[in-house]
């Protein structure tokens, strides 16, 4: 199965690709107070309408989405606002992505007809991460990681966060779903599924580790059985083929 995979950054927002959001869109982007923030959100949704519109051979704003989130239909009690995994709609039915950003990274994975996750961390060294080992770590990865060396634990807990939150998203569970029901190999080994306690787990899954550059830790995962393939595609060419629009 290949994987299509696009990196940008914030530096890339303009006001032109606010154009490409619908108004639910604009509304989220507003409702972020850092222009920090507003800027990754603007350029991860509207790469994801050039990729989508492109793969499908129409207009941008011809792509809409519908919004799905697997763990809600498990409670009795679910989110009344639409919420969750971004699903292309439209013209681009039948086409999966997965959106992510941090730091001065944004990445966008995008599949034919198979289910994809996508996350990207920035390693935060200073950040108190004790609290969050206990939410998103199984005890044998917590023992893996405390024979890490220090100066490389940081990095190797954002290992873990972001090839769990790449499962979780293709999936469309999201973190909600629990980082600590699955279990991946090592920090530092090559990524796979260890375990997986859910009832609801996938039989089949692949992972993937990218390199995001130093300071970052990413991951992809997809649904399928075969291997996994990934392509890093010309953000640029995408971004000014918008240009040209209209």
């Amino acid at each position: 199965m290949t994987c299509r995979l696009w990196w940008a950054s914030p530096d890339d927002a303009s006001p032109a690709l606010l154009d490409l959001l619908d108004a639910g869109e604009r509304e989220r982007r507003e409702r972020f107070r850092a222009p920090a923030d507003r800027d990754r959100y603007l350029v991860a949704h509207a790469l994801a309408r050039l990729a989508l519109a492109r793969e499908a051979g129409c207009a941008p704003e011809q792509v809409t989405f519908t919004l799905h989130c697997r763990a809600c239909r498990r409670r009795p009690d679910p989110r009344p606002e639409p919420h969750g995994k971004p699903r292309p709609a439209g013209p681009a039915a039948g086409l999966e992505i997965s959106i992510s950003h941090s730091g001065d990274r944004v990445l966008l994975a995008l599949a034919h007809g198979t289910p994809v996750g996508a996350d990207v961390e920035k390693v935060a060294p200073d950040r108190d991460t004790e609290g969050l080992v206990d939410y998103c770590l199984r005890p044998r990865e917590r023992r893996d990681l405390d024979r890490v060396p220090a100066p490389q634990r940081a990095e190797g807990f954002f290992g873990y966060w972001a090839r769990k939150e790449a499962l979780l998203k293709a999936t469309g569970d999201g973190i909600s779903g629990g980082l600590a029901t699955v279990g991946v190999s090592g920090p530092f080994d090559p990524a796979a599924v260890v375990e997986w306690d859910s009832p609801a787990a996938p039989e089949d899954v692949r992972l993937t580790d990218l390199d995001a550059g130093p300071g970052y830790r990413a991951a992809v995962a997809a649904l399928c059985p075969g291997p996994l393939d990934t392509r890093i595609c010309d953000t640029a060419d995408l971004l000014g083929t918008r240009r040209t629009v209209g």
